[in-house]
């Protein structure tokens, strides 16, 4: 074992269960009370790198029919899922790599979120918005 900081450790030399913390400079540990876009990350975490481009179909959210159950934000595997006080904001289409994960938990009749074409606007997405299914269609 390494008497190194963390910070100054390689890859190879981390024991299991090591955390390992993308924040530019000393971790305040209230850092989970921050909101996202207040911290202070690395250059090389993901949160500084835009992967949005490699995304060939894109979730729209449908503010009209989002129950703010908060199923895509916590299943989420890029935390793209913006949300504030427990109630859904939109989704950060820099970091969205378009996985429809969010639109497979979403519970709602319809859906509040649906995976649409890259290049459809948000408006245009709205407009094609499925109309509520009633019991037995």
């Amino acid at each position: 074992m390494s008497n190194k900081p963390i910070s100054e450790m390689g890859w190879d030399e981390l024991v299991p269960g090591a955390a390992l913390y993308t924040f530019q400079g000393d971790v305040d540990y209230n850092i989970s009370e921050m909101q996202p876009e207040d911290r202070l990350y690395s250059e090389t975490s993901s949160k500084a790198m835009s992967v949005g481009d490699w995304r060939v179909i894109k979730p729209v959210w449908n503010s009209e029919t989002c129950i703010d159950c908060q199923n895509c934000w916590i299943f989420c595997p890029d935390t793209s899922i913006i949300a504030r006080n427990k109630e859904m904001k939109g989704v950060d289409y820099d970091h969205c790599k378009g996985c429809g994960l969010c639109v497979s938990v979403c519970p709602t009749n319809p859906k509040s979120l649906l995976m649409f074409n890259e290049y459809e606007t948000v408006e245009d997405a709205l407009a094609q918005w499925p109309e509520k299914k009633k019991k037995g269609e």
